[in-house]
C-alpha cells in the first residue's frame, strides 16, 4: 500500500504518512478482515475527498498474495478482505519452535526468590506465576531467555530459623539434618519461623542474639553458618518441588552467599564511591553509614522492605529520607547494596563471575545450574549466564522505591542504556476470601469487617502452596470422578493436579497486576466462568471433537490438511453469516502472536489471560450454533473441523503460555 500511495501521489517512501500506516479492525465482518484509514490522513494534503482517495488506492494496489479483494468503503476506508482458506492452510500447518530473532540480546528474567527459611505461601505463587508466564512469552516472541531465582541464604529470615533451632530447641546440626530427613521441614521451619518472632517480641535484647547470628552467617567459618547454609539449601529444595507442581522451573540459582564471599559487593562499592553516587554520611542519624542521595522522594510506604526485614537505620525526618542507607555503621551491607552488585552482574558491568555447579541434574527443562563461590565445586558445561542487554526483575510493589535505586545506581556509573533496560515487573498482594479463609481452617471473625483476609507469613498466618495445591487438587479430583466414574484412581489425581495447577496459574494472571487478588476456591477451580479450568475444558472440548471425527468420518488433523486441498472454498468465501461466523473464530484464534506482543510491551500479562478466555467463549458460542460432527455437508463439515483445529491449537499455546496444560479429560 506504501508503495502504491507513493507512486500515486509522489510521496517519498521515508514520509512518516507511509512509515506508520495504521490498520484496525472493522466492526463487522462483512466488511472486511482490516481496515485502512489512510486516505484521511491524505485528504488535507492532497485536497480530495477521503472517499475518492480510497477509491484510487484500492485500484491502484493490484494483486496481492494472501488478498482475496480490496475495496474502497464510502465512508474513505480502504477495506482489505484476506484469502481465507489459504490462510487458513497456512496456519494449520505444523509450527515449530520460534526462531531466536536478529538484534535480539539475551533478557534476564528473576522471580520467585522466595526467602528460604520456611514454606512457600500464596503470595510467592502470584510472582512465580507472574514470572513464569513473562519469560514464556519472551522465548514465544524468539527471545533469548534466562531464568533466574535469586536465594538470600544470609539474611535475617535464615538467621532467625537458626537462632530458632539453636535457642529455642537447642538442637546441634546434626540434630536439624535427622529432622529434615524425617519431617516435611519447609513446615517445621515455618512454625519455628513464627515462635522466634514471638520470642523476640517477649524481650528485645534478644535482637542481639539475631544480629550475633547475621554476623557470623556474613562471615562464614562457623557452626552458626553451617547450619544456616543446611537450613537454605533443604528449603530451597523442598520450594523447588512446590513450583515443579505448577510447571515452573529456572536456569540459574544465585546465592547472595557466594555474592558475599566473592566479594561482588566490595567490587560494586569502590565503583559506586569512585562516582560519588555513595557517600559516608558524619552527622544526624545516619553518622557512619554509607547512603546514596534519592533523587525522587519516596515514603516509608514506597520504601518497604523485603518480606519480614525488621527496619534498618530509619530516617526520623523527611531530610533524611532523601539518603538511602547502602552499608550500616557496623560495616554489614543492605540488602539493597546487595541488590546493587547484583544487578551489574546481571548486565555483565562488574568485572567479575561466580563460578557454577549443577543443584539438579533433571530438573524441568534440562538441568539446573546453581552459583558457587568455590572453584573446586565449579563443574565444566555451564552455560553463559549474566552479560544481558534487559534485565526484568519480578519484585511485589513495596519494592518499587528500591528498584528505582538500582536504576539510579545504573545512571550514576553512566550505565543510561542499562539503566533505562532495568525493569521492575510489581505487583500486588494476594488475600483470601473470606470462604476461602474458613475452609482452610482460619478464624476470620478480626477481618469480619474487611473485604478480604489478610495473611502474614511472618506470624505464621498464611496459606502454605502446597496446602492450597493439595486442596485444590482434592476438590478437582471429586468433580472429576464423578464426571468420569471409569477412571482408574492414577488418573484422576493426576488429572486433578493439572486442573488445579491450571486454576491457581490463571488466577494469577487474570487480574492486572496493580490489582491486589483475593483469591478464592470456588472461583479459581470453577469449570464455567473465567478460570483456568475452563479454559482446559474448552480445549478438552474441542480434542472431543476430533477424537469422534476421527471415529466416524476418520479424519484427523493430518488427513485433514489433504482433504482441504480440495474442499469447496465456498464455505469459507461467501458473504454470508455462517461464513463470516466460521471465519470470524479462525481470525480470532490469529490474533495471539499480536496479545503476547501487547503482554510484554505494556508488562500485563492480563490481556493473555482475556484474550484466551474471550477464545473460549467464541468456540463455545461457535460450536453450540455450528456442529461440526452432525454436520451433513461434507465440505462444511471439513471447513468447520479446520477451524477448530486452529483454535485448538491457537488456545492450548495460549494455555502453556501461562503454564497451564490440556488433560485428555475433565
Amino acid at each position: 500500500m506504501a508503495e502504491a500511495v507513493g507512486r500515486l501521489y509522489d510521496i517519498p517512501a521515508d514520509d512518516p504518512v507511509l512509515t506508520a500506516i495504521p490498520v484496525e479492525m472493522p466492526p463487522r465482518r462483512a466488511l472486511g478482515d482490516l481496515a485502512v484509514p489512510l486516505a484521511f490522513e491524505l485528504a488535507r494534503r492532497l485536497r480530495k475527498a477521503p472517499r475518492v482517495i480510497a477509491q484510487e488506492i484500492a485500484g491502484a494496489l493490484g494483486v496481492i498474495d494472501g488478498v482475496a479483494r480490496v475495496e474502497a468503503a464510502p465512508n474513505g476506508y480502504v477495506n482489505v478482505f484476506l484469502d481465507r482458506p489459504a490462510f487458513l492452510r497456512q496456519w494449520l500447518q505444523p509450527a515449530g519452535q520460534p526462531a531466536a530473532r536478529a538484534g535480539h540480546d539475551k533478557s534476564i528474567v528473576e522471580h520467585t526468590a522466595i526467602n528460604p527459611n520456611k514454606a512457600a505461601h500464596i503470595g510467592h505463587l502470584r510472582n512465580a506465576a507472574l514470572g513464569d508466564a513473562f519469560g514464556r512469552l519472551l522465548r514465544f516472541l524468539g527471545r533469548d531467555v534466562e531464568i533466574q531465582n535469586y536465594i538470600d541464604d544470609t539474611g535475617v529470615q535464615v538467621a532467625d530459623v537458626a537462632v530458632g533451632f539453636r535457642e529455642l530447641e537447642h538442637k546441634t546440626l546434626e540434630e536439624v539434618r535427622a529432622i529434615a530427613d524425617s519431617t516435611r521441614f519447609d513446615y517445621h521451619c515455618w512454625d519455628l519461623y513464627a515462635r522466634v518472632t514471638e520470642w523476640y517480641d517477649e524481650d528485645k535484647e534478644r535482637l542481639k542474639i539475631r544480629a550475633r547470628a547475621l554476623h557470623d552467617i556474613e562471615h562464614g567459618d562457623n557452626d552458626t553458618a553451617a547450619m544456616a547454609a543446611f537450613i537454605a539449601d533443604r528449603v530451597v529444595r523442598r520450594h523447588l518441588a512446590t513450583m515443579a507442581r505448577m510447571n515452573i522451573g529456572y536456569d540459574l540459582l544465585t546465592w547472595e552467599g557466594d555474592i558475599l564471599r566473592l566479594q561482588f559487593w566490595a567490587h560494586a562499592f569502590d565503583f559506586l564511591k569512585k562516582t560519588g553516587a555513595v557517600f559516608m554520611q558524619t552527622e544526624g542519624k545516619l553518622a557512619g553509614c554509607w547512603v546514596m542521595k534519592i533523587e525522587e522522594e519516596g515514603t516509608a510506604a514506597e520504601e518497604g522492605a523485603p518480606e519480614d526485614e525488621p527496619p534498618a537505620d530509619e530516617a526520623p525526618d523527611k531530610a533524611e529520607q532523601r539518603e538511602k542507607v547502602i552499608v550500616r555503621s557496623d560495616g554489614t551491607v543492605t540488602y539493597v547494596g546487595k541488590d546493587m552488585a547484583y544487578q551489574l552482574w546481571k548486565f555483565g558491568l562488574l568485572g567479575k563471575d561466580f563460578h557454577y555447579r549443577i543443584f539438579e541434574p533433571e530438573a524441568l527443562g534440562g538441568p539446573l545450574w546453581s552459583t558457587t563461590s568455590l572453584e573446586s565445586s565449579a563443574q565444566a558445561g555451564a552455560p553463559s549466564f549474566g552479560r544481558a542487554s534487559w534485565v526484568c526483575n519480578v519484585i511485589d510493589t513495596r519494592q518499587s522505591y528500591l528498584q528505582k535505586l538500582l536504576k539510579q545506581a545504573l545512571a550514576a556509573l553512566g550505565y543510561e542504556q542499562q539503566a533505562s533496560h532495568s525493569i521492575h515487573y510489581s505487583y500486588e498482594m494476594v488475600a483470601l476470601s473470606h470462604a476461602t479463609a474458613r475452609e482452610l481452617g482460619y478464624d476470620t471473625s478480626t477481618d469480619a469487617d474487611r473485604p478480604f483476609v489478610e495473611v502474614s507469613g511472618r506470624k505464621g498466618l498464611g496459606v502454605k502452596a502446597d496446602d492450597l495445591l493439595d486442596r485444590l487438587a482434592d476438590k478437582a479430583a471429586a468433580e472429576v470422578s464423578k464426571r468420569n466414574a471409569e477412571l482408574p484412581d492414577a488418573d484422576v489425581k493426576r488429572i486433578a493436579e493439572t486442573i488445579a495447577t491450571a486454576a491457581v496459574r490463571y488466577f494469577m494472571v487474570k487480574f492486572s497486576r496493580g490489582k491486589v487478588i483475593v483469591f478464592d476456591i470456588d472461583e479459581a477451580l470453577s469449570f464455567e466462568g473465567e478460570s483456568g479450568p475452563y479454559l482446559q475444558y474448552a480445549a478438552v472440548r474441542a480434542n472431543n471433537i476430533f477424537g469422534k471425527l476421527k471415529e466416524r468420518h476418520g479424519i484427523d488433523e493430518r488427513s485433514l490438511l489433504g482433504a482441504l486441498a480440495s474442499a469447496a472454498p465456498d464455505v469459507l468465501q461467501a458473504d454470508d453469516q455462517e461464513a463470516h461466523d466460521l471465519w470470524g473464530l479462525v481470525l480470532e484464534s490469529a490474533r495471539l502472536d499480536d496479545v503476547v506482543d501487547q503482554g510484554v510491551r505494556t508488562l500485563e500479562l492480563s490481556v493473555v489471560a482475556k484474550y484466551a478466555f474471550g477464545l473460549a467463549q467464541a468456540f463455545n458460542g461457535f460450536y453450540h450454533k455450528y456442529p461440526v460432527l452432525n454436520e451433513e455437508r461434507a465440505d462444511v463439515r471439513l471447513w468447520r473441523a479446520a477451524a477448530v483445529a486452529y483454535y485448538r491449537a491457537q488456545l492450548t499455546q495460549a494455555l502453556a503460555l501461562m503454564g497451564c496444560t490440556v488433560p485428555e479429560k475433565m
